[in-house]
């Protein structure tokens, strides 16, 4: 069985006069989270929307659990749940009619649902419209919908958005228990370093989609030191590393 469930090599999205992402290439274990991090615009999103088969690479490849997209694309989506900026859905439905939607297109079980809202705390509000759902219960919901079935991959972007304190201490615990309780994968993208600090085994920082570092806590906190930043914190470290490699573009711009 290979280390890496997920495997990018010199991935590449560019547009007429902007690339996306240039030449990633990350490693993410199987059984890990890996907290895929970035300033806004970086190329997390465009990463993860090629991985999933939303956008073509413009050069270079990735497999996923061994498989490549296009020949293996069905094959692979059902192995993964996937949660990608704010989720759509039917506003007309309840939450458990958007998720038997889901679940009906995978073939899952009807139990699955049920399961599904279980796991993210949504069981008492199954049978509530979802317009009449706040944003935090929508963001919940848009987690079950990744959650269905207990896929062995997730990729999830900005899952916690909108949720208050107590809510997003309840699903980063949840996150957590996730590779254990299901045998799981997770690629995970967050502002709130602080969270991913306590969630992550393996961390990859992106800007202005050129990978700046990969690897643990622990090898980033060596790297910091060696570099002179601080490392009391994951925020401490990643902004002093997004610093440094802003300055250095801005006087090689100069040059």
């Amino acid at each position: 069985m290979k280390e890496y469930v997920i495997e990018t090599d010199n991935l590449t999205k560019r547009y007429k006069n902007f690339v996306s992402v240039n030449n990633l290439s990350i490693h993410i274990k199987r059984g890990s989270i890996y907290g895929f991090l970035g300033p806004n615009g970086a190329g997390k999103s465009t990463t993860m929307k090629m991985l999933l088969g939303m956008s073509k690479p413009t050069a270079g490849e990735f497999l996923i659990d061994g498989k490549r997209i296009p020949e293996e694309r069905i094959a692979i989506l059902k192995e993964i749940g996937s949660f990608i900026e704010s989720p759509s859905y039917y506003p007309n439905l309840t939450g458990r009619e958007n998720l038997e939607i889901i679940r009906k297109i995978l073939g899952l079980k009807k139990s699955d649902v049920d399961e599904a809202l279980e796991i993210v705390g949504l069981t008492e509000f199954g049978d509530r419209l979802v317009k009449k759902y706040s944003l935090g219960m929508k963001q919940r919901l848009g987690l079950a919908g990744a959650l269905i079935g207990k896929p062995p991959i997730l990729i999830l972007d900005e899952p916690t958005n909108g949720l208050d304190p107590a809510g997003i201490h309840e699903i980063r615990n949840l996150i957590k228990r996730l590779p254990q309780m299901f045998n799981c994968t997770i690629m995970i993208s967050s502002h709130m370093l602080s969270e991913v600090e306590l969630l992550a085994d393996d961390i990859g920082i992106l800007n202005h989609g050129n990978l700046l570092f990969e690897g643990s806590l622990d090898y980033l906190r060596l790297e910091a030191g060696k570099r002179g930043y601080g490392d009391q914190n994951l925020e401490e470290m990643f902004l002093s590393m997004i610093d440094e490699d802003n300055a250095f573009r801005k006087q090689r711009a100069i040059i």
